[in-house]
This record gives structure tokens, sequence and C-alpha cells, in this order.
């Protein structure tokens, strides 16, 4: 037995859950969940075997559903609780409860109402793939799910393009190679990103690459999982002369020179002038038309 039955305070607990392997949740985040009064949960059945799992006995108490589509009416139960000098430990399906999870409205209402909001950290799918992903993490922007659309999903990404830190969001595996593509479109071909699928689990998986690279190895392949994708910040300074060329290569072996001009500049930092300055001496120096 791993856990503690402790007396805690009347409040609500957010308590974080493993995000694949079952043992990643910590001994006090198993404490709580054994010890409050109630227990909320956005996917009760997979509440049900982590409780199993870790041999903690859910008794009496009740398991509660609260999830996106719940509403206000099972909100308002959940705060009659805590009105009752009750605690109340409120677990997302996997991960941090609110990253990119129900519970925003609860945790808000609850403070609003004066009752005490506190959280047991632990597993989350966004710093697990900055961990990974080796880009920079001094800043960065968790942008969550980009919008199904390809236009409104262009839109977002042409608003993030100057944002000055690295940008992770998550995304349906049916729907991460159209969102590389339009990605690679409106920030730049030859930007560095990871996907990161199924972390922690048995058959994690680290992709690096460009943008345009890793959009064209993924294109017309299904992926299954849960998919992070990391994707590196501008580079507004930094870049030689000869990897500005390098790129802009690249990007005129399946671009024209003015999609190929404008990619390379805004992926670089450069000037767009001279930038398709060059591009049009690289056409000129192959021979090949636009």
């Amino acid at each position: 037995m791993n856990y503690q039955q402790i007396s805690i305070s009347p409040g609500l607990y957010f308590v974080a859950t493993p995000i694949g392997t079952a043992r990643d949740i910590t001994l006090r985040a198993l404490d709580i969940l054994a010890s409050a009064d109630a227990i909320a949960a956005e996917d009760t059945r997979s509440m049900r075997r982590l409780l199993d799992i870790h041999g903690v006995p859910l008794g009496d108490r009740p398991l509660i559903s609260y999830h996106d589509h719940s509403g206000p009416r099972a909100r308002a139960g959940l705060l009659k609780t805590l009105s009752e000098g009750r605690s109340v430990a409120y677990a997302s399906e996997a991960g941090t409860p609110l990253i990119a999870d129900p519970g925003y409205a609860l945790a808000r209402e609850a403070a609003e109402a004066g009752y005490a909001v506190t959280a047991a950290p632990g597993p989350s799918a966004v710093i697990t793939a900055l961990v990974l992903a080796g880009l920079p993490t001094d800043a960065f922007f968790f942008g969550g799910f980009l919008p199904n659309a390809s236009g409104a999903r262009r839109k977002t990404l042409q608003s993030l393009r100057e944002v000055p830190g690295t940008l992770v969001f998550y995304e349906s595996p049916r729907r991460v190679a159209a969102m590389l593509e339009d990605a690679a479109d409106m920030l730049g071909e030859a930007r560095e990103a990871v996907i990161c699928r199924e972390l922690t689990k048995k058959f994690e998986e680290i992709r690096r690459g460009t943008l345009a690279g890793l959009a064209a190895e993924l294109a017309g392949r299904a992926l299954r999982g849960e998919v992070v994708v990391v994707i590196d910040r501008a580079r507004t300074e930094g870049a030689s002369s000869e990897e500005v060329e390098e790129a802009l290569r690249h990007a005129l072996e399946s671009m024209s020179l003015r999609d190929a001009a404008d990619s390379v500049g805004k992926a670089m930092g450069q000037n767009k002038r001279k930038i398709y300055q060059l591009a049009l001496k690289i056409k000129e120096e192959t021979g090949k038309d636009e």
C-alpha cells in the first residue's frame, strides 16, 4: 500500500494523474484521492481503473462525472458539497487538470465563493514534451488545440509567428499532417519542430525535423495515440549567410521564387527584399525558371 488516508481540510483539490504510465502518480495525489470526501473526474471509468491499480478504495464515497459538457448543474452539485464543509478531489482523464482539460469554471467559481482551492501537481504532457524536444525552454507558449478548420488554424498560427518562445500544441493524430503543412506555410518551412507521440507509454515516439520535412514525412499517414507538437521560436538573429542560402536552395526545390523567399524570410527573420534578391540570384545561377 503506497498511500495514506490522511485528514485533509475542506476545499477543492486538483489532482494531476498520469499521462500514460500509472506509476507516475505522486504519493500525495494518492493520499488525497484516498482521503477526499468526494471525487470528481473527467472520466469516471479511467478514475476507477487508476484507483484499482493503486489499491485506493472508493468505498461509499461518491465518484462524480465532471467534464466539458457537464454544465452548471454538475458544477453546482460540487459547490454544494464544498458548502457542506467537505473536501472534493478533481482529476482530468490524464495529466494536470485545467491544462487543455475541464475544470476552469469550477476553479473560478469555487475560489470566488471563498472555498480553499489547491493542487497536487504532477504529470503534464506539455512539460514532458518540452523536456524531450530539445528546443529552448526558457520561454514557451502553450496553444492547446488549434482550430480544426484549416483557414482558422492558419490564422491562429500566423498570429503566433513572432511569439518569442517555443510553441507547444496538442493535436489529433488524424490532423497532425495537415497542421504541420499549415504551420510550414505560416511559420516558415525551415523552422525546427518535434512531434511527441504517446508520451511515457510503451510506444513513445519522438520525431524531429523541419516543419516542411515533418509535413512531407507524415503526408498521407495516419498516426495513433496522443500527440504533442513542439515548434521552435522565430529566429530573428544569428543565421549565417550560408544557412540562409542553404534554406533558400532547399525551399526553391519545391516552391516558387516568391513563396520560397517569403517562407525563408519569415522563418529566419531576414529582410524580405534581400532574401528575394538572393533567391533570384540562385534561380539565375541554376538556370531554373520560376
